[in-house]
């Protein structure tokens, strides 16, 4: 305990004066004067994801945060906040923005970040969650607001990235570190919804009457070449024909097409 003391008077600023340095003294005789029932009420314990930042006469004590485990403080002079140090997630609610190509949009996210330095979170700003929070949300629609509809859409990632970066630097100072930013959904108007529907249904459309055309094309030109090779054999003629019904009767159709030569018909037609 006596060790203990001595700890509380080097830990003490020097910039309390010889007014904080009597109540600091009163304090600790206090203490020492009600042992060992005092013990319990300087006696403090922090969880393993938890530092506690401890105020002496208002001022941070030297050492910075405390924990995890126990500690000791001053009855009457000191108080303490206890910082939670583990990774907390929010959503990013749905933020409407305007794109670069003039196009309206739903867009809703989520981030991760944690307590890097507990003493900064707590001296520098009044609630760093809440602060946090609502920088999410306005650097989300900063940064989808230099981005058009394609990059949006396309580009998640790279957006995600982007807000984390900025994220990461605007908080630097309240000892918060960003892990990560995810962009969730990229919600669009149902005029929009139908117009893109359209548009995707046509340009399918046209790409088959392609294709179709394609095929035709190609389809005509093995014919032309059939056609060629089968004038130069006249018996090859007679052999489609033959493989032709083959193919027929293998249906089993109750028709039979039988080929009759023209060449036939004509000598009949010569002699009439």
């Amino acid at each position: 305990m006596f060790l203990y003391c001595l700890s509380a008077l080097e830990s003490s600023d020097t910039d309390n004066g010889l007014c904080g340095w009597i109540i600091v003294g009163l304090s600790i005789l206090l203490m020492l004067a009600t042992l060992p029932l005092s013990i319990w009420m300087c006696i403090k314990i922090v969880k393993e994801y938890e530092r506690a930042i401890i105020f002496r006469l208002g001022r941070i004590v030297r050492g910075g945060a405390k924990g995890p485990g126990l500690f000791f403080i001053l009855p009457c002079t000191d108080s303490f906040i206890n910082v939670d140090m583990r990774t907390i997630t929010f959503d990013i609610p749905p933020q409407e923005v305007l794109t670069k190509d003039s196009v309206t949009v739903s867009v809703d996210g989520v981030v991760y970040y944690r307590v890097q330095n507990a003493t900064l979170a707590v001296a520098n700003i009044t609630n760093a969650d809440a602060a946090t929070r609502l920088l999410a949300q306005t650097t989300l629609r900063n940064v989808l607001g230099t981005k058009n509809l394609a990059e949006i859409l396309s580009d998640r990632n790279e957006i995600a990235h982007s807000m984390q970066s900025t994220l990461d630097d605007a908080t630097d100072d309240w000892g918060i570190k960003v892990e990560r930013v995810e962009i969730k959904d990229v919600k669009l108007p149902q005029q929009l919804q139908r117009a893109m529907a359209a548009e995707a249904e046509a340009s399918r459309e046209a790409r088959a009457k392609v294709i179709a055309a394609e095929g035709e094309v190609n389809a005509s030109r093995a014919l032309k070449e059939a056609s060629l090779v089968i004038a130069e054999s006249p018996s090859g003629l007679q052999l489609r024909y033959l493989q032709t019904l083959n193919t027929i009767a293998a249906e089993k159709n109750s028709t039979i097409i039988f080929p009759l030569p023209m060449d036939m018909m004509q000598a009949f037609m010569k002699r009439d």
